[in-house]
């Protein structure tokens, strides 16, 4: 593979701006009902600290790892080094298999979330009528990506801006006829026993929320001093996501019954239309569905080059490392995530969120602690500009939180995508078979800084 150079101009803050466009987009405005309803009342608001805190320690991970191996392509990066001694290339196989469901997943829930608010305006909308404009809505950002794009930054810096007023707005209309006794209504036992039943669900929503403050991990080629610059915008973007979540859910909690938001299809809708009046709703519920919109569409865009990344490093399907004949885009992992997350959206939104989290958990989230554990001893000389605070306690509290997370996630998300690992390690021993790769040949272990060939 040809050496690829890349400028490094992204610092802290726009490393740090990039993490929180990644990790809000839409997420808050359809999971603030979702915890509510999990938790049981206005306690929800510990499921976002707790998932802050898994966030957190998880985060310190990746900041170790990515500081160490700053090359683009993250976790597959990460797994091949502390796994090829074993077991060759198994282990970043089956990270980007787990992506080709997780990516299109994470798409879905921006789909559905959007079909949600446009209820605001169509609410007749039937289940048929609903899924086909999903589905319709997948298509046609599938579409717009069946180009070559040179540049996302001004539909990303849009997307930030967007989102900046949708959360600023919501927040705002909230505190304006903020209402303290709505807001802590605590129901009777509400941190008894029902609490910590309610916590696990709640924490699945809650770290769904934070999922993104990895994203300058996946770009490490293009970071200012990535050694330093890294950490900084993973322990920075999730400090600033848990006070803005921490505001957004207190105000939105002050304006209505918590009974009431559990059930809203369209909470900053609800928000802003009881504060500010319809007219001032429906400009908050297009912005709204504009940035689930573009979120879908960056996100895509992103997906759809992981798999033709590792395609091209030889870790993966070679299909996948196609280009379109004529415009030159990885057109086979587009249409691939494109269909992936068109079915997604025929899922209801909660049982998406705990597919894609249990399908990453077991081969990216606890795969990678290992990972940092198995590299601390076996190459106590790997040059580690951030070696991570308090080892190993926060790999401990990642570890026991992604497991609680795991353990609380429905039986029906388990079951699929425990069969699609499955599937992945089929797939594995095929492609080993037809590549000549572990187990069927010697092992290739390569020593370089980055992971790269």
């Amino acid at each position: 593979m040809s050496e690829r150079h890349f400028h490094r101009s992204i610092g802290v803050f726009s490393g740090t701006a990039i993490n929180m466009t990644q990790m809000c987009g839409i997420g808050p405005f359809i999971t603030i009902p979702l915890m509510v309803a999990a938790m049981g009342g206005p306690q929800a608001i510990v499921g976002w600290i707790v998932g802050a805190l898994l966030a957190m320690a998880d985060g310190l991970v990746w900041a170790e790892l990515g500081a160490a191996m700053p090359g683009s392509g993250g976790t597959y990066v990460y797994l091949r080094r502390a796994f090829q001694e074993r077991t060759g290339k198994l282990m970043p196989f089956l990270f980007i298999w787990t992506m080709l469901l997780a990516i299109p997943l994470l798409m879905s829930t921006g789909i559905i979330g959007m079909v949600e608010y446009l209820q605001f305006f169509f609410p007749g909308m039937g289940w048929w009528t609903s899924h086909l404009v999903g589905v319709a809505a997948t298509v046609l950002v599938t579409w717009m990506l069946y180009r070559r794009i040179e540049s996302v930054r001004v539909i990303t810096i849009a997307l930030w801006a967007i989102m900046l007023v949708s959360i600023v707005g919501v927040a705002a209309a909230g505190f304006s006829h903020f209402d303290a006794r709505l807001a802590f209504d605590f129901p009777p036992g509400a941190f008894g026993p029902r609490f910590f039943a309610g916590l696990g669900a709640g924490l699945i929503i809650g770290v769904y929320d934070y999922l993104g403050y990895n994203t300058t991990a996946y770009i490490g080629d293009e970071l200012r001093d990535p050694g330093h610059t890294m950490p900084r915008t993973i322990i920075i973007s999730i400090t600033a996501m848990m006070v803005v979540y921490l505001l957004l859910n207190i105000s939105v909690l002050g304006v209505a019954p918590w009974q009431e938001i559990a059930t809203s299809k369209s909470v900053a809708s609800l928000v802003v239309e009881r504060s500010w009046g319809h007219a001032a709703a429906s400009v908050m519920t297009a912005l709204i569905i504009v940035t689930a919109l573009a979120s879908v569409f960056t996100g895509l865009l992103g997906g759809s080059r992981v798999p033709f990344e590792a395609a091209r490093d030889k870790v993966f399907l070679s299909t996948f490392g196609r280009l379109h004949a004529k415009d030159g885009f990885p057109h086979v992992a587009l249409l691939t995530m494109g269909t992936v997350t068109a079915i997604g959206t025929f899922f209801d939104l909660t049982e998406v969120i705990n597919m894609l989290l249990t399908a990453t958990i077991l081969v990216q989230s606890l795969a990678q602690i290992v990972a940092l554990v198995v590299l601390r001893r076996r190459e106590p000389q790997l040059h580690r500009p951030y070696r991570q605070w308090l080892y190993p306690v926060p790999c401990i509290i990642a570890l026991v939180g992604w497991v609680y997370v795991y353990v609380s996630a429905s039986a029906l998300s388990l079951l699929l995508s425990g069969a699609w690992i499955v599937a992945g390690l089929v797939v594995f021993a095929l492609w080993a078979r037809v590549n000549d790769a572990w187990p069927f040949a010697s092992l290739d272990i390569q020593r370089t800084a980055t992971g790269e060939h």
